[in-house]
């Protein structure tokens, strides 16, 4: 029986075998059958008129049983089918019918010769601009205001890779990062170790003598305050978003009595001059970045592998991560780096004591990461064993290390040089 709204023309040339589904005159669609075949959708509609349209003549006539006959009517009107473009590969004529959408087509994979999208916080000559330059050769840089654009742009298949930095071996970590890897699900796929080289910048024809102020992010300051006082500068210091944006708002404004703390291609980018370089108090500092993909890669034993997790218990006591760190001890497994951070949605616990009364502790997320890869045996033994443990347990990625030597005035480090925490 016919649906709502729906008739059924008579075979075409009173051959039972030819219909379609064809708009009819003042609305309303004519169901047919093709080939025995009942067609039940406007997609089977289509491929149908595909079929039919091959089996009509150009000029508006058809064959049946080896006889021409008039194009197909419906009482009396010609029924309107669907044009249908058509080309010729091989002489097989092919249907440029539309295709289904794929996850590609909404992010469409590089092809070849093209350049890898790659998110990073800062402005054009950030050091994180340098360290994604490092961690893609050749990417397309995204600069984002905010850590947490970087995160939402590959999310968002905006960009495929970020690159965020988490640590810095003066400043310590990067905290707002570690938080919104624990908000967001990427996966860390890789790490970029960069040493820091900071320059003293101002505009063309200051000279550091006319200088007042001075201005940078705060770690950036920090990290050169020794070497400022030891050149005898008489400047207030001033914190600011980051080191590329400090080169950037100098040169925007025109400000002769401030400088600026950033890298010297922040100096090229800006039109900017170095009065310093190398002025961060210590040579040996570096900086970790981590590259996050919407996918983690897929681990491997045959080069060095790190595993990034974080954790949580509830159980009173210290002993709980005594426990946890013995899993790893006990199969050799080198921890990196362990680090409590208070838990965002459980902050305070409740203890009951009969003689003092109800305590309050802080709750405690717990990010550790160990060298190992999550294809080791000993690796999966071990986090089986801490989730006996643990209430909350996540593998933030499982990752190679970046094994690149960094020497000292190499001019390869200098190139892609790294960032402090700052810049991101």
């Amino acid at each position: 029986m016919a649906a709502a709204g729906i008739t059924r023309a008579p075979p075409i040339g009173q051959n039972p075998r030819l219909a379609c589904y064809a708009p009819r005159r003042g609305g309303g669609v004519v169901r047919c059958s093709l080939q025995g075949a009942v067609v039940g959708g406007r997609a089977e509609w289509q491929s149908s008129c595909a079929v039919l349209s091959s089996k009509v003549a150009a000029l508006g006539t058809h064959s049946v049983n080896g006889h021409v006959a008039p194009a197909p009517t419906q009482n009396g009107a010609v029924l309107d089918l669907v044009p249908v473009s058509s080309s010729s590969i091989n002489g097989a004529i092919t249907k440029n019918l539309p295709q289904p959408l794929r996850i590609a087509d909404l992010s469409p994979a590089p092809m070849h010769g093209s350049q890898l999208r790659v998110a990073y916080q800062g402005v054009p000559g950030a050091y994180s601009e340098k360290a994604a330059g490092k961690a893609y050769p050749g990417c397309d840089a995204i600069p984002c205001d905010q850590f947490e654009v970087a995160f939402q742009a590959v999310e968002l298949w905006i960009a495929d890779r970020a690159v965020l930095p988490v640590e810095n071996s003066l400043g310590g970590s990067i905290h707002r990062n570690y938080d919104l890897l624990l908000r967001h699900r990427l996966h860390i796929v890789g790490e970029v170790q960069l040493p820091v080289h900071h320059c003293l910048l101002a505009l063309p024809g200051v000279r550091k003598e006319c200088l007042t102020r001075v201005i940078s992010h705060p770690q950036a300051l920090a990290q050169c305050e020794h070497t400022l006082t030891a050149m005898g500068l008489n400047v207030v210091r001033e914190a600011f978003d980051d080191t590329a944006g400090a080169a950037e708002y100098v040169a925007a404004n025109g400000l002769r009595d401030t400088a600026a703390i950033a890298s010297s291609r922040a100096a090229e980018l800006y039109g900017m001059e170095v009065l310093a370089d190398g002025i961060q108090d210590d040579s040996g500092n570096v900086t970790r970045f981590v590259m996050l993909a919407r996918e983690p890669v897929v681990p491997r034993t045959d080069r060095p592998f790190k595993t990034s997790i974080v954790f949580a218990h509830d159980r009173e006591g210290t002993s709980v991560l005594f426990k946890v760190l013995s899993a790893f001890a006990f199969r050799d497994i080198s921890l990196t780096k362990i680090e409590s951070r208070p838990h965002r949605h459980r902050p305070i616990r409740l203890v009951d004591d009969a003689n003092v009364g109800t305590a309050k502790h802080f709750e405690y997320m717990f990010y550790v990461d160990f060298q190992a890869s999550l294809a080791e045996p000993r690796a999966q033994n071990a986090l089986a064993e801490v989730q006996e443990y643990t209430s909350f347990l996540r593998v933030l990625g499982s990752y190679p290390m970046d094994m690149t030597p960094m020497t000292a005035g190499s001019s390869s480090t200098v190139v892609s040089s790294s960032d402090d925490p700052s810049s991101s």
